[in-house]
This record gives C-alpha cells, sequence and structure tokens, in this order.
C-alpha cells in the first residue's frame, strides 16, 4: 500500500478529485435557484427552430453533475502518477479545470436560455454565458498549466546531474575542458546572400514560382552552411554546421597538437566545409580559427569567432589530446 501511495502525487489527488465535485454541487446549487424561472420538462438538445429533445429538470440537473464530475475526474487523474512526465502532468491538469469548466458552461447555458421562456420547444442556448464560459475555461486552463507544479521526484535527469557534479567534484578541471559555442559570417555576408539570391527569387517566382522558391531553398542552404556549432571537451572536437549537420570529428586520440591562427578562407579552399589538399575545413569568414593537426599528418580549420575563442579552444584540444595519449603527452605527426 506504501508503494502504491509513494507512486502518486498525493496533493494533485486531492485537487483532481475535489475540484470537480465541488464544481458540481456549485451548478446543482445554482441550477435550483433558476428553477422557478425555467419550463418543466426543459429542453436538453436543440436546433435552429428551439428544442428538440426534453427531460425532467431533475434528471437534467442530476446527469449534468455527473457529467462534470466523470469527465474532470477522467481527464485530471492523467496528472496523477507520479510515473508520467512533468510536461504531460501540467497539461493533464490544465487539460482537466478546462473540460470541467466547459462542461459547466455548457449546461449553464441550457439553463440560461430557457429561463423566462414558458415552452422549451422555443428555448436557446444562450451565447454570452457560453462564449463567456468557454473562454474562461480555456484561459484558466493555460494558467493551470504554468501554475501547477508537480511534486518533486528523482528522474534520469536527477542521475545525470549527479554524476556531473561528482565528475567536477573529482576533477574541478573538467568544467574548464568544455566548450560550447557557435560562429558565423559576418553580417554584411547575409545581406550580400539577401540582395543578391533573394531578391532575384522574389522576381523570378512572379513567373515561375517553383523555380523561385527553389532559388530561395538553395539560398537558404547556403547561408546556413555560415553558422556553425563548436563542441569540444575531452572526447575530443565536433563542428554542425547550421547546428545540426555533422561535418567534422576529431577524436582526442586522433589529435597532435591544435593551435589559434589568423587564417584565410582562400587557402582552404573558400566558405563552407572544404577538402582542400591535405586540409579540412570548416569556416565561416577569414580571421581567428583553430588548425588542428593529426597524427596521419592532415589538418582541420575551423573558425573561432574571435581571438579569445580561439585561445581557448585550442588549449581545451590540447589538454584533451594529452589526456587520451599514453604517458601524457601526443604522439607528433610523420
Amino acid at each position: 500500500m506504501g508503494t502504491f501511495r509513494d507512486s502518486l502525487d498525493l496533493r494533485a489527488l486531492r485537487f483532481a478529485l475535489a475540484f470537480p465535485l465541488l464544481l458540481a454541487i456549485g451548478f446543482v446549487v445554482c441550477a435550483q435557484m433558476l428553477r422557478r424561472d425555467l419550463p418543466d420538462p426543459v429542453a436538453v438538445m436543440w436546433n435552429a427552430d428551439g428544442g428538440s429533445a426534453f427531460a425532467p429538470f431533475g434528471a437534467y440537473v442530476a446527469g449534468g453533475a455527473a457529467l462534470i464530475t466523470f469527465f474532470g475526474w477522467v481527464a485530471f487523474l492523467q496528472a496523477v502518477p507520479l510515473s508520467r512526465p512533468v510536461i504531460m502532468r501540467r497539461v493533464m491538469m490544465g487539460i482537466g479545470l478546462m473540460v470541467s469548466l466547459f462542461i459547466t458552461s455548457v449546461l449553464a447555458a441550457g439553463l440560461v436560455g430557457q429561463s423566462t421562456v414558458g415552452d422549451a420547444r422555443f428555448s436557446h442556448v444562450d451565447p454570452i454565458v457560453l462564449a463567456m464560459g468557454s473562454g474562461a475555461a480555456v484561459s484558466l486552463g493555460v494558467v493551470m498549466m504554468f501554475a501547477f507544479k508537480p511534486d518533486p521526484r528523482w528522474t534520469n535527469e536527477d542521475d545525470e546531474a549527479l554524476h556531473t557534479e561528482l565528475l567536477l567534484a573529482e576533477d574541478p578541471d573538467l568544467a574548464r575542458d568544455s566548450l560550447r559555442m557557435w560562429v558565423h559570417a559576418r553580417s554584411s555576408v547575409f545581406v550580400m546572400i539577401i540582395v543578391s539570391t533573394l531578391f532575384p527569387a522574389a522576381l523570378i517566382a512572379v513567373a515561375l514560382p517553383w523555380l523561385g522558391a527553389l532559388v530561395a531553398v538553395v539560398a537558404l542552404i547556403g547561408a546556413g552552411f555560415l553558422f556553425a556549432r563548436v563542441r569540444a571537451d575531452r572526447a575530443g572536437l565536433q563542428v554542425f554546421a547550421g547546428g545540426i549537420v555533422k561535418v567534422l570529428a576529431v577524436p582526442a586520440v586522433e589529435i597532435a597538437v591544435a593551435a589559434p591562427a589568423e587564417v584565410k578562407a582562400a587557402d582552404f579552399g573558400g566558405w563552407g566545409w572544404r577538402h582542400h589538399d591535405d586540409a579540412t575545413a570548416m569556416l565561416v569568414s577569414s580571421g581567428p580559427a583553430v588548425v588542428v593537426r593529426k597524427l596521419n599528418g592532415r589538418r582541420v580549420a575551423l573558425s573561432a569567432g574571435t581571438s579569445a575563442s580561439a585561445d581557448k579552444l585550442a588549449g581545451i584540444l590540447n589538454r584533451a589530446a594529452e589526456r587520451a595519449h599514453p604517458g601524457g603527452q601526443p604522439r607528433q605527426p610523420g
């Protein structure tokens, strides 16, 4: 029994059970206040001409209260188990509030639309009550999604965070040997791409939409290769063109030495991802870069954004290479 209780968010469970029930009780009380102004029987379904199906007042109220309670419980209880993802629990708590309030709004609009009407056959659902109630249901449901804070519990993310903290405690230099950064071409380059390709593509699209779209897509792909995401740590170096496509991967065991340098993109075949002579490069512009010499004699060059970033990146890669090679020192190429 204790294990079952430990698998539930008891605070959310209490709210999930109590709110629809209290809402249903409130609906019954308010319906009784309108009882004198309602026809008998009351309409439960409507068409363009008015009521089309009817039921006694007691059945309408009792059935409505049951619907509020049942569907509210069904939605709210999805947020109670601790095994569910946190995001799902937040969403289901908000949906539970929306469903409960929406059903109540529909039932209340049906009663208000019949008040002061002698014959339910000539009644209609009150649009103001329905619109205001539905709007409140949606807005309050969204607020609930953000306001609901699930009970804390230990997750896989917590295991990973604990493992990281233990590694940092054992090796304080670990944080220093990790770098994540973005590099990109100068803004003037992107302006040139827009002027030279996207504007003509818009003109071409007037006559041949598919060709204009093709030109625009090619321009966007080309511009994407002038962005790069760089990730360096003790495992080595990885570079992703456009932040998605991995174009360079150099394990630490293959690094001989890394050095910051001022490079010209033309020396490596131009901007973007290039293979040129004995080098593979991912350069988004000329300027500060890191040139990595591999043990097999080949070179890898990548833009580093600034001189400070180039110095930091080269230092991380050199320390990673020292740790990866037996004896603490990398072998020299050749």
